[in-house]
């Protein structure tokens, strides 16, 4: 009995793989995107003014996003993303599938990624979402890059990650 409750305890006390997660549990700072190339200081300031640039520069995306999740708040840039890959999608039985995913992840009321829209906005949406079209989350993704661009780029404009990029 002694033995088994000693391998238990043995088994609880053992040092999980990623113990680095538990010890800092955010970066420090946004850590690089990978694969995408780096953007000249000159194409990366001129994402100071265009939110709609840096979102179509692949490095500027992940930038974007790692800049945000370091400050516990990607599920705006995340439903932007999801919507412009949603608008994609021509298969209709794709559309009601990934609309229900999207409804689900960030609109309905206590989602795990809810996004910041207001009743209006997500009464529309869920109207739309009634016979989900490829233009089902257009009013509220507009929202949400209003939002991200008056409040989550001057934030990623002034941080040291950006910074470095322009150097």
């Amino acid at each position: 009995r002694a033995k088994e409750i000693k391998t238990k305890l043995g088994t609880l006390l053992q040092k999980p793989d990623s113990a680095i997660d538990f010890i800092i549990p955010y970066p420090e700072k946004p850590e690089k995107p990978p694969k995408a190339q780096k953007p000249s200081p000159e194409e990366a300031l001129q994402w100071r003014d265009s939110l709609e640039k840096l979102l179509q520069n692949p490095y500027g995306l992940a930038s974007f996003h790692s800049f945000l999740r370091s400050e516990f708040s990607e599920e705006n840039v995340e439903f932007w993303v999801a919507c412009e890959d949603y608008k994609k999608t021509k298969s209709h039985v794709k559309i009601v599938e990934k609309a229900k995913k999207i409804y689900e992840e960030f609109i309905q009321t206590e989602a795990p990624k809810e996004v910041n829209i207001d009743h209006f906005t997500k009464a529309v949406t869920m109207k739309n979402l009634v016979e989900p079209l490829p233009s089902s989350f257009d009013m509220a993704q507009k929202r949400i890059f209003a939002l991200m661009e008056k409040d989550s780029l001057p934030r990623f404009v002034r941080s040291e990650f950006y910074r470095e990029l322009i150097k």
